[in-house]
């Protein structure tokens, strides 16, 4: 079957398929993949988009990509919310899933060039965040400062342990990572992310400041970045949690006359700030 309309242009709703390469657990609840189109094209992404991942006869989900543009191939982490995220984790390499996108708004590489670049993650939110970090490290002369601050709720939660080892030796940025719970292996910072925040060294009213998390936590980081004096227009926020279909047809996503998936995932804040239930 041909994957184009009749104008030429690609059906948004027809997947391609793309084979597993490689898998592995993250934690007890986080399965990533690295995945690559039977096409042998690239999936031609931004840092910042998402997929719809699909298995037939199951449905499909919204995932964000996890890698940078700059490597071959893409990588997903998928949780285990239901029965089509359950069926992923069964999946091993050689099996395909079905692929729709890449969709949606995106980082704001370009802008970002010359700036200082914070990047605070809570939980699962360092998944979509990766993929800029990555495509920043991969372009490093291109951008000032960067730092990364990780947020989770446990010890064993944490995610992509081993990258994340490799950037703290990294002389060119700074992480910074907090758990919310002491844990008898965990001897560095106790706390919600919003602690490590005034220990920032960048000059934060004029750095690019990127966030993703769990609900609850942009509330308290916006109030602590408010409080830093960092400019609303200088800070964007990912809420790819709310999206469903990925094309602005279920509604399952929007926000007054806001779509997730086709005006977001990613947001400038200050875009946002007039928009009730946005956060």
């Amino acid at each position: 079957m041909c994957e184009c309309c009749g104008n030429g242009q690609k059906d948004i709703y027809l997947p391609q398929m793309a084979t597993i390469t490689k898998h592995r657990m993250l934690n007890g609840t986080e399965f990533y993949m690295h995945l690559e189109l039977d096409s042998g094209k690239e999936l031609g992404h931004t840092p910042g988009q998402f997929v719809e991942v699909s298995i037939a006869g199951l449905g499909e989900a919204p995932i964000s990509i996890s890698s940078s543009p700059t490597q071959k191939g893409f990588e997903l982490v998928v949780r285990n919310v239901g029965s089509l995220t359950k069926a992923i984790h069964k999946l091993t390499a050689g099996q395909k899933v079905g692929i729709r996108g890449p969709f949606g708004s995106v980082y704001p590489v370009e802008l970002a060039k010359g700036r200082d670049l914070v990047f605070i993650c809570g939980g699962i939110g360092l998944v979509p965040q990766r993929s800029f970090i990555r495509y920043v490290l991969d372009n490093r002369k291109d951008y000032g400062k960067v730092t990364v601050l990780v947020g989770t709720k446990c010890y064993d939660m944490r995610l992509f342990r081993e990258e994340l080892a490799m950037w703290q030796e990294r002389k060119d940025m700074t992480l910074m990572e907090t758990v919310d719970e002491s844990h008898d292996c965990w001897d560095g910072n106790v706390g919600v992310v919003t602690t490590l925040i005034p220990k920032i060294e960048s000059d934060l009213p004029k750095s690019l400041v990127l966030v993703c998390g769990p609900p609850v936590m942009y509330k308290f980081v916006l109030m602590a970045l408010s409080e830093a004096e960092a400019p609303a227009k200088n800070i964007y926020v990912n809420l790819e949690r709310r999206m469903k279909c990925g094309v602005g047809k279920c509604g399952h996503c929007q926000i007054n006359n806001l779509y997730v998936c086709q005006d977001g995932p990613v947001f400038r804040w200050s875009d946002l700030t007039a928009v009730p239930e946005a956060i």
